[in-house]
Formats: C-alpha cells, sequence, structure tokens
C-alpha cells in the first residue's frame, strides 16, 4: 500500500513468537520501515501459543493502545483492526467514534470458533462468551468486513442472523517467492535426508498437534512395502520428538532437520509431492488461507491435502487434490496414483499451481484489492 501513496500506521505488539521483533526499551517506540510507520508497543511476552500467558498479553495490548498518545499519530481516514486478537475490535469502535472515520474489521482466524472446535472450550465458557460479544460488534458494527477465507460470509451470516458483504483478501506472496536463486542446501543435507532415487513426499512445517499428522505418519507405515515411496518430514515442533520415537523405524521415513527460511524452497524442489493436512472441523468450513499452501504452490510441486472443508487456491489453480481428513485409505490410494503418473503430468500440474500464485495472489495485487475495499470512491474517481 505504501508503494501505492496510502500512509499506512501499523500499531503493533512486541508479544509475537512467530515472528522476529525488536527489543524494545520503552512502553511505545516508532520505527519507519518501507514506507510504513510503526508504533511498537512494549507487551508482556508470553511462551506457549496456548496459554494463559497468551491472553493475558492481548489485554495487555489493549490497555496500552486505549492510553497511547495519539497526538503524533496522523488522523486516519480508516481503521483495520486485524484479528487475533478480537479484543482490538473495542479500541477500534472508540478510535471509529473519535476520528469519525470508516473502520474494517480483518478476520484471519475465526475465534471464538477456533477454540470451541478445536480446543475443547465450552460456548459457556466465560471468556469464549468475551470473544462471541467481540466478534458479533465487529461483524455488525464494522463498515466492512474482510476474511482470508473466502468463505467467511457464510459463517457472518450464521453470527448475525442476517447477510452482510464480505471481502475475501487472502494470504499472499511476496514477488520474491517466485526469485529461483534461494540459498542452496549443503550437499551432505540432501544426500543424507532426500533419498532422490525415490518418490518423495514431502511434509513440511510446524510438527504439533494442529497439524494432524498421525495421517501422514500411518500412511506411511500402510505404504510401507511400496519401496518406491519415501516420506520427508521437514520441520521442528512439540511433537516431533513423539514422531521420532513412535515412527523412525520406518524405513520408507526420513525425519529432515529443519533449514533456513530461505532454504525451505531449496528442499521442496527435491520433492515429487507436497502434502499438508487439517483436523476435521467447524472451522474449515468456511474456507483456508494457510501460509504453508503459498509456499508449496510456489515450489511448483503439486499437492494432496487432507482436508474436510470449503475448498480453495489448490482447486482454483488444478495444482494437486483434497482427500477427506482423517482418511488414510484414500491418501495412500492418492500417493500410490501420483507415483505412477508420468513425471511431465506431474510437474504440469505444480507449474499451474505457480503460475496461479503469481497471477492472484501476489502483494501487489492484493494491495490493489484492498485499497478498492478502503477507498472505493478513489477508484471510481480513477475510473
Amino acid at each position: 500500500m505504501a508503494k501505492k501513496n496510502i500512509q499506512p500506521i501499523a500499531i503493533v505488539s512486541d508479544s509475537n513468537n512467530v515472528a522476529e521483533v525488536p527489543e524494545l526499551y520503552k512502553t511505545v517506540t516508532h520505527q519507519e520501515l518501507n514506507g510504513v510507520k510503526l508504533v511498537w508497543l512494549k507487551t508482556m511476552r508470553y511462551g506457549a501459543a496456548k496459554s494463559l500467558s497468551r491472553v493475558l498479553s492481548w489485554f495487555h495490548f489493549e490497555w496500552n493502545l486505549l492510553f497511547l498518545n495519539k497526538k503524533n499519530i496522523a488522523n486516519p481516514d480508516v481503521i483495520i483492526v486485524s484479528s487475533l486478537s478480537l479484543l482490538t475490535i473495542f479500541n477500534g469502535l472508540i478510535l471509529k467514534r473519535k476520528y469519525k472515520c470508516k473502520l474494517v474489521f480483518e478476520v484471519r482466524d475465526i475465534w471464538p470458533l477456533s477454540i470451541t472446535e478445536e480446543g475443547g472450550f465450552s460456548n459457556c465458557n466465560p471468556f469464549v462468551m468475551l470473544l462471541a460479544f467481540a466478534e458479533r460488534l465487529g461483524y455488525k458494527y464494522a463498515d466492512a468486513v474482510v476474511g482470508t477465507m473466502p468463505n467467511l460470509g457464510e459463517h457472518v451470516k450464521q453470527v448475525l442472523g442476517y447477510e452482510r458483504t464480505v471481502d475475501c483478501i487472502p494470504m499472499g506472496a511476496y514477488e520474491e517467492l517466485f526469485d529461483p536463486a534461494h540459498e542452496p542446501l549443503p550437499d551432505c543435507y540432501v544426500k543424507k535426508h532426500l533419498p532422490l532415487d525415490k518418490f518423495l513426499v514431502v511434509y513440511s512445517g510446524t510438527v504439533g498437534i494442529t497439524n494432524n499428522l498421525d495421517v501422514f505418519f500411518q500412511c506411511a507405515k500402510k505404504l510401507e512395502s511400496n519401496s518406491a515411496i519415501h516420506f520427508v518430514v521437514l520441520g521442528s515442533g512439540s511433537l516431533l520428538d513423539y514422531y521420532i520415537d513412535k515412527y523412525s523405524a520406518l524405513s520408507n521415513l526420513s525425519f529432515a532437520p529443519r533449514v533456513k527460511k530461505n532454504q525451505v524452497l531449496s528442499v521442496l524442489q527435491y520433492a515429487d509431492l507436497l502434502y499438508f493436512s487439517v483436523y476435521p472441523s467447524k472451522v474449515w468450513d468456511y474456507g483456508q488461507s494457510l501460509n504453508k499452501v503459498i509456499d508449496y504452490m510456489a515450489a511448483g510441486k503439486p499437492i494432496v491435502a487432507s482436508y474436510s472443508g470449503h475448498p480453495s487456491m489448490i482447486d482454483e489453480a488444478g495444482c494437486g487434490v483434497f482427500v477427506p481428513a482423517g482418511d488414510i485409505d484414500l491418501l495412500a490410494a492418492e500417493i500410490v496414483r501420483f507415483s505412477e503418473m508420468p513425471n511431465n503430468e506431474r510437474i504440469a500440474m505444480g507449474s499451474q499451481g505457480k503460475t496461479w500464485l503469481a497471477e492472484h495472489r501476489t502483494y501487489t495485487k492484493l494491495a490493489d484489492d484492498y485499497i478498492n475495499i478502503l477507498f472505493p470512491e478513489l477508484i471510481a474517481k480513477n475510473d
């Protein structure tokens, strides 16, 4: 957006376990990066993603934002409240009234549905009830609702009891992702962890409870007698040691150590088929826009996904298949089918994903789409 003469200001927390953040020594730190003004709010840190300290960090951020001295921040034309955390909608509504500006409610993770479906929380839990109240406020009073998932409008309709316009701005890909000049892997890494004489089925990413990788490992066990197919897990996570203890004896399975971020695509280039999975959940009825799928499609390889939900991206691009989440037999059959497919067909299928991604999911295009939502009067004027 900054490259398109929009002047974005991002007010952000330093409490983040998945991104690199600066070491803050003051409650408020101002920074400018690539034309974007950043206002960092020093917030209590947390360890585990599923922890009370993480929730407390949300409240701490809201408190700091409420009492932030905003005199040095230009009056906004539009405020975007980007979840998670949903609690920011309260500050968003206050600021909307203060500045008499538009408010956009951006949903990147459907809460509290995620924790009632996948975390075992009751709808009667006080915190769940607070989140549900915040969610409803956002859907009802925001000037626009934006989701990263393509079918969010159906969920909004269920929450409100009536339809309203919901736009989709999904996760995107930086143009640099398509640059073939990624850092190469050491020869010893390839030789030790990637048997190139086999058909390689690769999972790349976190090895944790939400990734539902039991299906992947049980499929490897089922196909152990097929000496042509080899399974590779690339990554780390809380369940990695558990899976190593349970499945490392399989002759057709390798656990490859995680690599630097700019080397991930270098690993994926050796794969013949890429895999991801999710648990069956109502959350997926509204679609997905996962960073993992972005990386997979950028690698130009076909994808098989254990996924039951609203289809998106993979089916639109024609670069892979979905099988019902948890169905080991059907997954095994699809992997065998891909392994027997002519190599040029697999290459063509994977290439379709990379081409589609470059056409539909670059941040340059998504910025244009978002600007059209935020400032439709500017688009109409230019037209």
